[in-house]
């Protein structure tokens, strides 16, 4: 038996078979829609410490130098580290060999982050802490759990003084945090290398200070009636000290307060 089709049944055949070759096109355009394809933005694994280390290094380092020329700063330079927990942003400051300032050299979005504004008070309380912190060779972790990391050296004198409790604070990767400040993979790799680099070049320790927020003096007129703004207030100090000066304050304890001093 012969089945005829109308002239509009044919003319929406043959549209469908079009629209089915396009398709088909189009997927061999995209080489990323074919599961034999590795994903090109993924971090490929590699053996944790070492040679993670090193294979983040290989993948960075010469993309990072070009924009740190760019803007007139260094590889191996000294580096200085500011976070902003309502903000969720982590800044990396380069010391510019002209200005004789630590100078933004980028600003990451920190993915993951937990707990409240305030100070981390004792160990398993999930809070990011806030105060001026440091980290040396020995707190640089390449053989994280989460891909690489950088202890921030909770708990600090301050903290000690106050009672307070916890360990292993952390800047790392994996996008998973309790206490810590996470980043995608890509993102620390950057940061990792960058302070690893500074070490490596001879800069003992590099300073890390984590604050609530940006602390302006709008921002801490509306925090007048929070419980943490005594402790808030002596930290901005902190903060004022490096937006005059461009270089971070030395933090000492005195009566369980920070004093802020030149370096």
């Amino acid at each position: 038996m012969k089945i005829h089709y109308g002239i509009g049944a044919l003319c929406l055949i043959g549209l469908l078979l079009v629209a089915a070759q396009e398709q088909t096109a189009a997927v061999k355009v995209h080489p990323q829609n074919d599961p034999k394809m590795p994903d090109p933005t993924s971090i490929p694994e590699s053996t944790p410490g070492k040679p993670r280390e090193e294979a983040a290094l290989a993948r960075v380092k010469k993309r990072m130098m070009a924009a740190l020329e760019e803007k007139k700063l260094h590889w191996g330079d000294p580096v200085f580290l500011r976070a902003f927990k309502e903000e969720a942003r982590l800044e990396v400051f380069v010391l510019s060999r002209e200005s004789h300032r630590f100078e933004l050299f980028r600003s990451y979005p920190i993915t993951r982050q937990s707990g409240v504004l305030g100070p981390k008070l004792q160990e398993g309380d999930g809070q990011v802490p806030e105060g001026f912190y440091a980290a040396g060779k020995s707190a640089m972790k390449p053989d994280s759990t989460y891909h690489l990391a950088i202890n921030c050296g909770y708990p600090n004198a301050c903290d000690l003084a106050n009672g307070r409790t916890g360990s292993f604070i952390m800047i790392h990767g994996n996008e998973v945090s309790i206490g810590c400040l996470a980043m995608t993979d890509a993102k620390i790799e950057e940061i990792y290398s960058l302070c690893d680099a500074a070490l490596d070049n001879g800069q003992a320790f590099f300073r890390i200070h984590l604050f609530p927020f940006r602390m302006s003096a709008e921002r801490m007129e509306r925090a007048v009636d929070d419980p943490c703004f005594a402790f808030w207030t002596n930290i901005k100090e902190g903060y004022d000290f490096f937006e005059m000066n461009g270089i971070p304050a030395n933090a000492v304890v005195s009566d369980k307060k920070y004093i802020l001093q030149q370096q």
